[in-house]
């Protein structure tokens, strides 16, 4: 087993778990235990932003293709996804507990609908599972044998992945659609309504 591997197998577990998890809260409809998940979350993606960046640093102040360099290298993907994880999703993410801990006092209280269509915004969940499905390119070039990767597997799967996020996209906006529509408050009648009702 390649030793860089025992670096970023754990990486793209943790970044992985917290997709996971961050997949499941728009479905949570009680406010502890959805503050219980962003809690799980919130400590998932500190741990894989902490992980990744001594990964990095490790491979940047070391010389030659030592395991540290190897590691580094097969972050390159998942860099940016990594910024906007840590740019946006953990703001929203802590916003997100402090607002479910709000409602949690009482353990039958509802997530309101807003906390709901909060959790399934684009900017929860797909950067964090954007950044492991990155990771896995590296974690499976490092456990295959060499001509299982070679320039021919590239582009192939390259268009795997640009379609597996976009259809990961996609399903997030439409779910946080949806629960943003049903926390809306309801739109009051037209005037013109209002008078056909009285005639």
């Amino acid at each position: 087993m390649e030793s860089h591997l025992t670096v970023l197998a754990p990486l793209a577990a943790v970044w992985l778990a917290a997709g996971w998890l961050a997949d499941g809260m728009p479905r949570l409809d009680h406010a502890r235990a959805l503050r219980r998940r962003t809690g799980w979350v919130l400590a998932l993606t500190l741990t894989g932003l902490g992980l990744t960046a001594a990964v990095l640093v490790a491979g940047l102040s070391s010389a030659g293709a030592t395991p540290a360099d190897r590691a580094a290298a097969g972050l390159t993907l998942a860099a940016a996804p990594v910024l906007v994880v840590a740019a946006c999703t953990v703001r929203r993410v802590r916003r997100l507990r402090a607002g479910a801990g709000a409602f949690a006092a009482a353990p039958g209280t509802p997530a309101p609908h807003g906390l709901r269509a909060a959790a399934a915004h684009p900017l929860v969940g797909l950067p964090l599972q954007v950044t492991g499905l990155a990771i896995l390119p590296a974690v499976a070039a490092a456990s295959a044998p060499e001509p299982l990767f070679g320039p021919g597997v590239t582009g192939p799967a390259i268009t795997v992945g640009v379609l597996a996020v976009a259809a990961i996209g996609v399903r997030h906006a439409l779910r946080h659609s949806r629960l943003a529509e049903r926390a809306a408050p309801p739109r009051p009648a037209s005037p013109r309504a209002a008078g056909a009702l009285h005639v």
